[in-house]
């Protein structure tokens, strides 16, 4: 089966949003973009809570949010219940949020990386897995809160 994934941004990081949606299916995920698809002004917090609703509803398994800094699209999309959702510029960090954070989003500042660095930030997250464990009772404290 199919990972489905989905992808959001704000208008600073529609480039790149669909720079990743590409890559992302060329690495055999399903990709569900959510656009925007113009570079009218937009606002960054409907596009996370829009991604992060797909995410916690079921519907995707994975969500990748993008604006300029990733920053602001990031506390969006937390503030939806069972997300848990980080901004990453390396790949250590795109690791280690989910193997040990079982984050189930990242966001990445498209004015902070290039697409070169952003699509190995995003090999790294779609590559690790959640270890369990110790990590876990720590991801249900922060559920609980």
């Amino acid at each position: 089966m199919t990972t489905r994934i989905v992808l959001s941004s704000d208008h600073a990081a529609i480039d790149l949003r669909q720079a990743v949606a590409a890559h992302a299916e060329k690495a055999g995920f399903e990709v569900v973009d959510i656009g925007p698809t113009t570079p009218q002004s937009t606002h960054y917090p409907k596009h996370g809570q829009a991604a992060a609703q797909r995410v916690a509803s079921g519907d995707c398994a994975l969500g990748i949010i993008l604006c300029g800094t990733g920053q602001g699209i990031m506390m969006a999309a937390n503030k939806v219940k069972g997300i848990r959702c980080g901004v990453c510029s390396d790949t250590f960090s795109a690791a280690m949020i989910r193997q040990h954070n079982d984050a189930n989003m990242l966001a990445l500042g498209a004015r902070v990386v290039g697409e070169g660095l952003a699509l190995e930030i995003v090999d790294a997250f779609l590559g690790a897995t959640f270890e369990g464990g110790r990590h876990g009772t720590r991801v249900d404290m922060i559920e609980a809160v």
